[in-house]
């Protein structure tokens, strides 16, 4: 089956995605007839924005006898997206049972493909329902536990399933019945909303929190909601893009161990390594318009490709050898003596025989960006000092009490602990946004601070272009030359300098904003939630940055290996207090993991 398709207008289809696929034309044929739309939720009285729009999607499907059961095989695949080319020829294959590291570069096109699976511009097997975590769920009057239950069809699905194998005699249908019926053994004993709690809860939602409204949630936590009702939907197909962006640490973990279980086929894209390494069984690398299979998870992959690199460079240096050895005979004797040039011509043969056999291409290294933050100059003794201090918003109970302790420029401090125990707005009082209701905070006076705020989108002016932007902060800068230099050092480079800010990519914002903290020269960077649109060569670069700077760090981030590179003290944030843990990020993750074990009933307290 071959088909290629150009997606204009809006797709009947709600978010997130789910549904079934109609059987292709059993003689392999082109199929002119038209797609069913997506299936949408009852009470859906309009259809909401395109998934995504302006694809062109290429490609060529086996026939139903050639597929695996539970199987995705797509082969040819080409997706144009813009007029972006991002596959070219590349194969999908995905396996019931594999968890998939979806990877690559910022801007080659993960999400873009996973959108081209949900929207049913790429086809799969009926006999695998889907579900794609796209974006939060909408502001509306249902509680969170009533917005995951809301989407439970599964035992609608799994006995539908179990109608359709009834007939089928082969071995794997009767392994998949046998599936279906211990699935709905389950289900029958353990009611929908008992188990949309249990994963609500292990998301960080309290049995309180569960009974709230959705649209009394921000985004952060609607999306949340969102990847709860994916969790609980339990699909064939999982496709998730950056699931770890709204948790914190203690639901990360929870996630990894929901996942490690998972059965079906999971489609994942993070730019977190610790996350891929503990979650994955298979990595997929999308680079040069193709998809890459490696078995193993992160760590695994790049052993493997770097080996695999280093062996492609000794058989290309040995081949160019070899080339350059029969050329220079070929010139040296090709129209010598008779014997001399029989030998040049032999020589010529074996040459042409090399090049239509294929030759090894060089290893050409991704050119990775190195940035850094100036030295700020020292400032003697503890610069930011808590005295006794107790915060509380205005008509609300006391958020931290008693809090005493010091920043200093050698500090490299990273704060955890549940969502909502105040770790962003500890920074706030750091920077001096918020005030104590009681103690004192102490700066010194010639103490420069900035923040990353965790959503840095909204401070910045969409209507300016990056180079507007710092001239308006910067006024004294009067050289475009230099504000150019100022964004280009953190890789906001060319075109990107000129387009409205509103246009750029996250990853683009983000560096925007890396680079007028930079120019503030600050003496303590607070970083909140700093890789959310990083890939993970940049965030290696931020990790660089900060292990090179002169000036004091104190940093919210889900990102284990960040954490694990650049700090020295972890503070746990919990119950109003600030407590200094005493271990390294991987002891406070083994630490959280046992106590999710210990909840759940997996070990004894």
């Amino acid at each position: 089956l071959s088909k290629t398709a150009k997606k204009t207008s809006a797709l009947l289809l709600l978010l997130p995605s789910m549904g079934k696929k109609d059987k292709k034309p059993a003689n392999g044929g082109k199929s002119k007839a038209e797609k069913p739309a997506p299936e949408v939720t009852d009470g859906a009285d309009a259809a909401p924005e395109p998934l995504i729009s302006d694809v062109t999607v290429a490609y060529a499907s086996p026939s139903s006898s050639q597929v695996e059961y539970r199987t995705v095989a797509v082969s040819s695949l080409s997706i144009n997206y813009h007029g972006h080319e991002i596959l070219q020829d590349a194969e999908l294959k995905l396996h019931a049972g594999n968890r998939y590291g979806l990877i690559g570069k910022n801007g080659c096109g993960k999400s873009t493909l996973l959108k081209c699976v949900a929207a049913g511009e790429i086809e799969i097997n009926r006999d695998i329902d889907f579900y794609y975590v796209a974006k939060e769920v909408e502001s509306t009057e249902m509680t969170a536990l009533e917005a995951v239950v809301s989407v439970d069809r599964e035992k609608g699905l799994l006995e539908a399933e179990a109608d359709k194998l009834a007939t089928d005699s082969s071995p794997e249908a009767e392994t998949r019945l046998t599936e279906i019926y211990e699935r709905l053994d389950v289900l029958e004993s353990d009611t929908a909303e008992a188990r949309a709690g249990r994963i609500l809860a292990g998301l960080g939602f309290s049995k309180v929190m569960q009974q709230k409204k959705c649209k009394d949630y921000s985004g952060g936590w609607r999306m949340r909601i969102a990847l709860a009702q994916g969790l609980f939907v339990n699909p064939s197909f999982l496709l998730l893009d950056e699931p770890s962006n709204h948790l914190d640490i203690e639901a990360v973990v929870w996630l990894e161990g929901y996942l490690q279980r998972y059965k079906g086929i999971l489609l994942v894209i993070s730019h977190s390594q610790d996350f891929l390494n503990n979650v994955c069984t298979h990595t997929i690398w999308m680079t040069n318009r193709k998809l890459q299979y490696f078995r193993g998870n992160y760590d695994t992959y790049m052993d493997t490709r770097l080996q695999g690199e280093e062996n492609q460079m000794k058989r290309y240096q040995r081949e160019q050898d070899e080339i350059k050895h029969m050329k220079d005979y070929i010139a040296r004797f090709g129209h010598g003596s008779a014997k001399l040039a029989r030998q040049a011509q032999s020589k010529e043969k074996t040459l042409a025989k090399m090049i239509r056999g294929g030759l090894a291409e060089k290893v050409v290294e991704e050119r990775g960006l190195s940035f850094d933050f100036p030295d700020p100059g020292k400032l003697s003794g503890t610069i930011l000092q808590f005295l006794s201090a107790t915060f509380a918003y205005p008509g609300g109970k006391p958020l931290f009490v008693d809090l005493n302790f010091g920043v200093d420029l050698d500090s490299r401090i990273a704060l955890v602990g549940p969502n909502g125990a105040g770790k962003s707005t500890l920074q706030k009082l750091m920077a001096g946004m918020l005030e104590p209701t009681a103690g004192i905070i102490s700066r010194n006076g010639h103490l420069r601070m900035v923040r990353f705020a965790q959503h840095f989108v909204d401070q910045l002016p969409f209507s300016k272009c990056p180079i507007e932007y710092i001239q308006a902060e910067f006024p004294e800068i009067k050289e475009i030359q230099d504000v150019r230099s100022i964004l280009g050092r953190f890789g906001c480079t060319g075109k990107a300098q000129l387009q409205p800010i509103g246009t750029l990519s996250e990853g683009q914002k983000a560096r925007v904003l890396f680079a007028w903290m930079a120019y503030k020269c600050p003496h303590i960077l607070l970083l909140d939630e700093p890789t959310n649109a990083l890939d993970m060569e940049t965030i290696d670069s931020l990790a660089d940055a900060i292990n090179n700077y002169e000036g004091g760090v104190v940093l919210v981030s889900h990102d284990i290996r960040l954490i694990a590179q650049v700090a020295k003290e972890i503070w746990v944030v919990d119950t109003g207090k600030v407590e200094r843990f005493a271990g390294d990020i991987a002891d406070y993750k083994t630490y959280i993991r046992r106590r999710i074990q210990e909840a759940s009933g997996e070990v004894k307290k």
